[in-house]
């Protein structure tokens, strides 16, 4: 009876300890899923970066300081090149919906409507 007790108190444990494992690769993938799926704040993005360079190939601080400059190039650089084919990938997004829009029945065109102004008001709010 005794050994039946012991038995039954370890798989408790493993049990117990089964959960905990779970339940920390559960937490571990949700909080990657938030993070990959909020809010995409330049600034923070660029502070993990730097961050992550300075862990990883031990900058020194004049390195870091140095690295300010070149990201802000970087930066300034592609919003140029944005600003410049703006038109270009306008048409391009222009031209998708109208494919789709020929391919929808009447009773779906309303919907599609719908659908493009959320998520051109979510894009608005993760790009002001």
């Amino acid at each position: 009876m005794r050994r039946n007790s012991l038995i039954a108190g370890l798989y408790l444990v493993l049990l117990f300890f089964s959960g905990v494992a779970v339940g920390a690769f559960g937490l571990h993938l949700y909080t990657n899923s938030v993070r990959a799926n909020g809010p995409r704040d330049p600034n923070v993005f660029r502070e993990h970066y730097i961050a992550e360079l300075r862990t990883r190939l031990k900058l020194t601080d004049d390195q870091v300081s140095k690295l300010g400059p070149i990201l802000d190039e970087t930066r300034r650089r592609h919003r140029e090149f944005a600003e410049q084919h703006r038109s270009e990938m306008k048409a391009i997004q222009d031209d998708q919906v109208s494919k789709i829009r020929a391919l929808l029945m009447d009773s779906q065109q309303a919907e599609y409507t719908k659908l493009l102004e959320e998520r051109e008001k979510q894009r608005q709010r993760q790009h002001p």
